[in-house]
């Protein structure tokens, strides 16, 4: 098979009543763009027909159209990875299929890839996320440049571009924890961020949750800054002190003043108070171990089912299994 200027990695998970409206937008848009292209799609342990719809849209544009089967749901991210395994295309290109993202703005993002730009993050503009969603990422964006150095604008974004030299790098990462777009900003020479489009979700709901958000972020910050160890460090060197002085303070009063029940209590929300602190640090701690243990078990990222290509000898075994499971005539 020829290998195309541009490849689209999307990921797909659940998401029947977004596709037939994803391919009718997509391929016009890259068809639009007078180059060699694929588009990598990978099901992500799918449970409603988005399978039986891949299959069916491969059928129609196989040259196009290369389909890698999870045969469990391994995350968005496990899926990204995936999908930049499987790209061939000197430009890569990632969506989320939820057609936030306009794929209109694809041709924008590979305009900046031909001016040198190896890799391309995207701004959303006019966003069409909830108030707290916003206003989450806002705060979480301040903490991150505070604490890391990773600078991205708007991280919550899917659609960006990469060069091949930034997607091989990501190929060779053996994190299990991965933040693509946090990796590739930090792997390449020439970044450039660009405003694009932002519409609201075509169907269905997000699959992220607070709690997912929350999880993501914190991933994000423990994976590339060992700073909240260290200000957790400093914060008990600064407990510990101001508790000595009180200490102190206490003992001298109580050979002044003599023995005081009134203090009972304040002495109870200054012990809750350290312990609220003690619990955190090794809340904090934990996650730093719970990384190194997902790491030293050097688990697979995802298990493939099956691919769906052009030229695979067992493309007809493999689709006659997928008609069977999606109960197509």
């Amino acid at each position: 098979m020829a290998t195309p200027k541009l490849s689209v990695v999307i990921p797909v998970y659940n998401e029947e009543a977004v596709l037939p409206t994803l391919f009718a937008r997509l391929y016009p848009s890259l068809d639009a763009l007078k180059i060699p292209f694929e588009i990598v799609y990978v099901n992500d342990g799918s449970k409603d027909r988005s399978v039986a719809l891949l299959r069916q849209q491969f059928s129609a544009r196989p040259h196009e159209t290369r389909v890698v089967l999870f045969h469990a749901n391994f995350g968005q991210h496990a899926a990204v990875m995936a999908g930049l395994a499987y790209a061939r295309g000197e430009y890569i290109v990632t969506l989320d299929a939820d057609l936030q993202n306009p794929p209109e703005e694809i041709g924008k993002l590979v305009g900046m890839l031909d001016e040198g730009y190896d890799y391309v993050g995207t701004i959303r503009q006019q966003r069409q996320d909830s108030l707290w969603r916003r206003s989450f990422s806002k705060v979480i964006n301040k903490i991150r440049e505070w604490i890391t150095p990773v600078r991205i604008t708007d991280q919550g974004c899917m659609m960006r571009g990469y060069a091949r030299s930034v997607v091989t790098a990501l190929n060779q990462t053996r994190e299990v924890n991965t933040f693509i777009p946090a990796l590739a900003s930090l792997y390449a020479m020439r970044p450039i961020e660009v405003p694009i489009a932002h519409e609201e979700r075509f169907a269905g709901r997000s699959k992220y949750s607070l709690y997912s958000l929350v999880r993501l972020n914190f991933d994000l910050i423990t994976g590339f800054s060992v700073v909240p160890l260290q200000l957790f460090s400093m914060v008990g060197m600064a407990v510990s002190l101001l508790s000595a002085v009180f200490f102190v303070y206490l003992f001298i009063r109580r050979l002044i003043v003599g023995p005081e029940a009134e203090g009972l209590f304040t002495l109870f929300g200054v012990v809750f108070f350290l312990i609220g602190v003690a619990l955190f640090g090794i809340g904090l701690l934990g996650e730093y171990v719970g990384r190194i243990y997902a790491q030293v078990r050097e688990r697979p990222r995802y298990i493939i089912e099956g691919v769906l290509e052009e030229g695979t000898p067992e493309i007809t075994q493999l689709a006659d299994v997928l008609r069977e499971r999606a109960q197509l005539p």
